[in-house]
């Protein structure tokens, strides 16, 4: 056996963290760059202890998801103004901006020259600059993986965007301060569909090809306190010990995922979040129960087998809590809190079957689709965009 594990160089969990962070970012640099949400109300307190360590700091707002654009902009001005640490407090587009923009700080160029599919492919061969990732959401895990999901188009093209990468060991965070605290103002749409990505995110690498024993761990892990937590943090904003239960399945997830790869859930959820508006954990939660079924009865009926049959109940057995159950258990459990979480069809963000031939291609084609547990066929593929419709 032989692995892998790479992360961030540092880690800081815990209710109230938020206040090391001028401390942290002191021993970093003088000048930093600080990305932030639509309402930069929740970096006021960041922002203050910047000050009072002797930090300079120059803002930087992402209003939606990431785009070239976007971090074209950010480089720019993190670059006119002499930043030499970048620090990223909000969600996933906010703390994938950041990391995009450490990276072209120390390795120039554009974008497009590195992004994977649609750009030029180039390494990144020089490590970003400093850079504190701070989740204000408990869903992506973004804050210890190795890149940054952004959306562009094909240069000269017309065609939808796509969510494509940046990536790189070396744009891994410097440090991830994740405080479960910033999460106990997220409204119940967004506790659930951020909840349902870092599901999917200790999910997905459990069954993946490349599972290890380290990230066994950490996905059984997360996969108990998703089951302990998740409707709970819905139902009860609150909810503290449901907070760090799932502020804690995100970091996992993000660990996880950044050392043994996702599935056709998140292969298909990129895609159809690059076409349509639609937030990505409500569809890869959609997708989910209908990418589990897949994915037992494709290996049930070519390759008996895999390992993964196996994971598969046991993932029933972590989230039903009960031992006599199997894998068809774990879909119906996994269905019936998508709907508790009001998680709505694919059609709602204007879905049709007529792009369906589009999606799969795409679908096939992506990063994440080569760590399902077994090559699903376009027309499984086509049944699982079916059900979720």
């Amino acid at each position: 056996m032989r692995f892998e594990f790479a992360t961030a160089s540092r880690i800081v969990f815990g209710v109230g963290v938020l206040k090391e962070a001028g401390a942290l970012a002191a021993g970093l640099g003088r000048r930093a760059f600080v990305v932030t949400g639509r309402s930069g109300e929740r970096a006021a307190p960041l922002l203050a202890d910047l000050q009072a360590a002797g930090v300079e700091a120059v803002t930087f707002t992402v209003a939606g998801e990431p785009t070239t654009d976007l971090v074209r902009e950010g480089t720019a001005q993190a670059r006119g103004a002499g930043c030499d640490l970048v620090i990223g407090i909000g969600g996933g587009s906010v703390i994938d901006t950041g990391k995009a923009i450490a990276a072209l700080l120390t390795n120039g160029g554009d974008p497009l020259d590195y992004l994977e599919v649609i750009g030029r492919g180039r390494p990144i061969t020089q490590p970003s600059v400093p850079y504190i990732a701070i989740p204000t959401t408990a869903g992506t895990g973004a804050e210890v993986t190795a890149n940054a999901v952004l959306a562009a188009q094909r240069e000269g093209s017309r065609e939808h965007r796509l969510k494509v990468s940046l990536r790189s060991p070396l744009m891994l965070p410097r440090v991830a301060l994740v405080d479960p605290a910033l999460t106990y103002s997220m409204p119940p749409a967004l506790t659930a569909s951020t909840g349902l990505d870092a599901f999917a995110q200790v999910l997905e690498p459990y069954v993946s090809l490349m599972a290890n024993p380290l990230t066994d761990t950490l996905c059984r892990e997360g996969l108990m306190r998703v089951a302990h937590s998740l409707r709970r943090a819905y139902q009860n904003g609150n909810d503290a010990e449901a907070r760090e239960d799932m502020a804690l399945v995100s970091l996992f997830g993000g660990l996880a995922l950044a050392n043994a790869k996702l599935g056709a859930v998140h292969g298909l959820a990129g895609v159809l979040g690059g076409m349509f508006d639609a937030p990505h954990g409500a569809l890869c939660g959609r997708l989910l129960p209908f990418v589990m079924d897949a994915n037992v009865k494709a290996l049930q009926a070519r390759d008996p087998d895999n390992p993964a049959l196996e994971r598969y109940d046991d993932v029933a057995v972590i989230l039903t809590g009960e031992w006599d159950v199997e894998a068809a258990d774990g879909v119906a459990w996994v269905q019936d809190l998508c709907k508790a979480l009001g998680v709505p069809g694919l059609a709602t963000y204007g879905v049709t079957a007529g792009v369906f031939a589009d999606v799969i291609d795409k679908a096939m084609a992506s990063s994440s689709m080569k760590g399902n547990p077994i090559k699903l066929t376009p027309a499984e593929v086509r049944g699982i965009l079916m059900r979720a419709l």
